[in-house]
This record gives C-alpha cells, structure tokens and sequence, in this order.
C-alpha cells in the first residue's frame, strides 16, 4: 500500500534500495593486503597470532582498529533515491 502520490510497493523500494547501497559501500571498504604485521602499526603492541589468522594482511591491534572504526565518518544524509516529502521530514 502507497500513500499520497507513491505508487504501490515504492516504500519498500527504497528501503531495499537504501540496504544495497550499504551493503556496496561496506564491501568497498578497504581490506589488509599482504602479509599480517607481528607488531601494531600505531602503537607497536603485539598483534595475537589467531587475530593475524582471522584477518589475513592485518597491520592494528584490536584497540588501535576499534579507535580508528569508531572515528567519526562523514556522509551524505540525504536518501537521493526517496520522495521530496521523506527529505523534509
């Protein structure tokens, strides 16, 4: 059910829509290449031996990889792909 000037399923479109435009951005996202470092390359701690299995090309620690995930990441607020109505709200 569409209301107001959408047609039927469009909703649920863009909801899809939105979902693989996450899922391509997230595997887009840089990978470690190579051979996995003994020794972080920020701080200098000792990376496990089984997170440089789990993580071929690793070159952070946990804690200097949790850090840099957590920083801020700007990026477009605006759904392009909705109604000029859901850009208002």
């Amino acid at each position: 059910m569409a209301g107001g000037w959408a047609r039927d399923g469009a909703v649920n479109e863009q909801i899809e829509a939105s979902v693989n435009d996450e899922l391509a951005r997230m595997r887009a996202q840089k990978r470690p290449v190579g051979e996995s470092l003994t020794h972080c390359a920020e701080c200098e701690e000792d990376i496990p031996e089984a997170r440089r299995k789990a993580i071929p090309g690793v070159k952070l620690c946990i804690d200097c990889q949790q850090e840099r995930d957590g920083a801020f990441q700007a990026r477009s607020g605006i759904n392009r792909r909705g109604s000029k109505d859901s850009q208002l709200k």
